[in-house]
């Protein structure tokens, strides 16, 4: 036996030895950590009592989730007249973050962070947003996502325990079409479609490189996670092979499937991750909202370990980890990956400012405000609109960390910038998904850098983000 696979055993056991039951306590049919912990739990459960378990408490952990949501947002349809890159579905518009009873957003606008904080005035909206299930964490699938596999691969997204939580009009369009930068004539290379393992030759034949195509058959492998999987311990209700990359980034883009970062512990302390899209990849330097991974190489290779498995290689061992060959399966799905372009920007420049012939009055006045008083472009300057660096917004100056459905919302500390190209396509924003519009996205740094931006400034700077 080699000495790498007895380390391995006796990492498994020692972990095992830290979650034995007296560390452990019973509660919503999950092993939860009496202590904060660094591992994540090994555990040997009977799967269908868990799953009868989980099941039965599922409407309660929804009922929870949609009484926080409709408690801090309007979740309402308000469809503008914009479209989303593919046409098909309109951006939505309008602050949805409610505030605190008899306070308006001028007033706010003019409080000093200490004041807010004092007062306990801080909009629910702008904190972190807890995952659905916060204290199991994992990937959550929107309802088209999981249909569409279903239908194409017959693979089972669908968990037993949690839904996703957004109503589908503030999520991203579905399917999002897909941009080649080696083939920007081509235009959406999906066709309307969703890439599955059975249809990317079909799509992508004559229009890629063998390495690229074979990239992209890696990125439409699945392969086991923490909740799908074969184990008695996953979340899902028959045996799995697993979840592909391409299952959260769809088409190379996003379809709002959330999960937890594998960065933080104890496991209350992670916070909610909306998933990035890959457009523009070829031009990030940084990648993962915390780990400021340096190519996307090493994103490629350590979401395997991280997304995939809260970020625990001990539990991976346990449930199938795929360790592609950094030299050949790595490389060709980077290759891939590289080739996501932006959508089309027609009312912008070379250098990715408004072309003035082709804008509006108020979005020549958003731009303006954006390189202005606003002082966007401080961290997403033009051409592509991020600066390949990582910031702290400092929001806990503005409330006081609490316990908010099994999530302790401390200070996330900084996280990297993402890019704005092709903005409108994305909701909700910010690395939780806190943010239903760019309507609130504004409203929220307008409040967190004291901007003192006046309602037509907001949506002047919103306007013109919607044509990035």
């Amino acid at each position: 036996m080699s000495q790498v696979h007895c380390s391995a055993i006796l990492l498994l056991g020692l972990c095992g030895m830290l979650y034995s039951p007296t560390l452990m306590a019973e509660q919503s049919g999950e092993q939860k950590q009496s202590v904060p912990q660094t591992y994540m739990p090994v555990i040997d459960q009977d799967f269908d009592a868990t799953r009868q378990k989980d099941s039965e408490n599922k409407p309660s952990v929804m009922e929870r989730q949609q009484n926080l949501l409709d408690s801090r947002y309007d979740l309402s349809d308000k469809p503008s007249e914009e479209k989303m890159s593919g046409g098909r579905k309109s951006v939505q518009e309008g602050v949805r973050v409610k505030l605190k009873e008899g306070t308006s957003w001028t007033d706010l606008g003019k409080m000093a962070p200490q004041q807010i904080r004092e007062r306990g005035l801080f909009p629910m909206g702008f904190r972190p947003l807890p995952h659905a299930k916060h204290s199991t964490g994992g990937m959550v699938f929107p309802k088209n996502q999981i249909d569409k596999i279903q239908e194409a691969e017959h693979r089972d997204l669908q968990r037993f325990d949690v839904d996703f939580d957004l109503p589908d009009h503030l999520t991203p369009e579905y399917p999002p079409p897909m941009f080649l930068s080696s083939r920007p004539d081509l235009g959406d290379v999906s066709e309307g479609e969703v890439l599955t393992i059975k249809n990317y030759y079909r799509l992508l034949k004559g229009k890629v490189t063998p390495v690229q195509m074979e990239g992209m058959r890696l990125l439409l492998t699945p392969f086991p996670q923490q909740q799908f999987n074969q184990t008695d311990d996953r979340k899902v209700a028959t045996a799995q092979l697993g979840v592909t990359c391409l299952d959260c980034h769809v088409n190379g883009h996003t379809n709002a499937t959330f999960h937890l970062n594998p960065d933080t512990r104890p496991q209350q302390n992670r916070f909610r991750i909306d998933t990035v899209s890959l457009r523009g990849m070829f031009n990030q330097l940084i990648h993962g909202s915390k780990r400021s991974l340096r190519s996307v190489e090493d994103f490629t290779e350590f979401e395997q370990r991280t997304a995939y498995f809260d970020g625990d290689h001990v539990t991976a061992a346990k449930k199938g980890v795929h360790l592609p060959d950094r030299s050949d399966q790595v490389a060709m799905m980077a290759q891939m990956q590289n080739m996501l372009d932006f959508p089309p920007a027609p009312k912008m420049d070379r250098l990715g400012r408004l072309i003035p012939e082709k804008a509006t009055q108020q979005e020549l006045r958003g731009e303006e405000l954006f390189f202005g008083k606003a002082n966007c472009s401080q961290c997403h300057p033009a051409p592509f609109y991020l600066d390949n660096k990582m910031h702290d917004l400092q929001v806990g100056r503005f409330y006081e960390p609490e316990m908010i459905s099994d999530h302790y919302d401390v200070a996330a500390g900084p996280i990297k910038t993402f890019t704005l190209r092709g903005i409108k396509d994305s909701p909700p924003y910010l690395h939780d998904g806190r943010l239903m519009t760019l309507d609130d996205t504004v409203a929220f740094f307008n409040i967190i850098f004291s901007l003192q931006l006046d309602q037509d400034e907001q949506q002047a700077l919103a306007a013109f983000m919607r044509c990035l």
